[in-house]
């Protein structure tokens, strides 16, 4: 990521996220209710392929667009289909402000109550 202050505010916004300064200081140490992670600079241009789990998948697309990402539509091939949504959930590709690509990943449902 080319500017990791702005990757920061980004991720930390979108995600709810507390970023520290890392020890090399040119980077920071991720902070969630779950798994650790990382951000780093430096890598203008690349991107790493990865997705987060959100709980509600159309409100994390509105707020990657409120922070100025982008949602990428993939036409008819990209549709999701009543299936596929029950048997692996929803996926969305997005970029952040940087134009870096990530993806957002809302679980199928549990079984319907009988």
């Amino acid at each position: 990521m080319a500017d990791p202050e702005r990757g920061r505010a980004f991720y930390g916004a979108l995600f709810g996220w507390t970023l520290d300064a890392g020890p090399t200081g040119r980077g920071f140490a991720i902070t969630t209710d779950g798994l650790p992670g990382g951000l780093h600079g430096g890598d203008a241009g690349a991107s790493p392929y990865l997705f987060f789990r959100v709980d509600d998948l159309d409100t994390a697309l509105a707020k990657v667009r409120e922070l100025g990402g982008t949602v990428e539509e993939l036409g008819e091939e990209g549709e999701e289909d009543e299936e596929s949504v029950r048997r692996f959930g929803r996926f969305k590709l997005c970029r952040d402000d940087q134009g870096s690509a990530f993806g957002l990943h809302q679980p199928p449902k549990g079984p319907d109550p009988a």
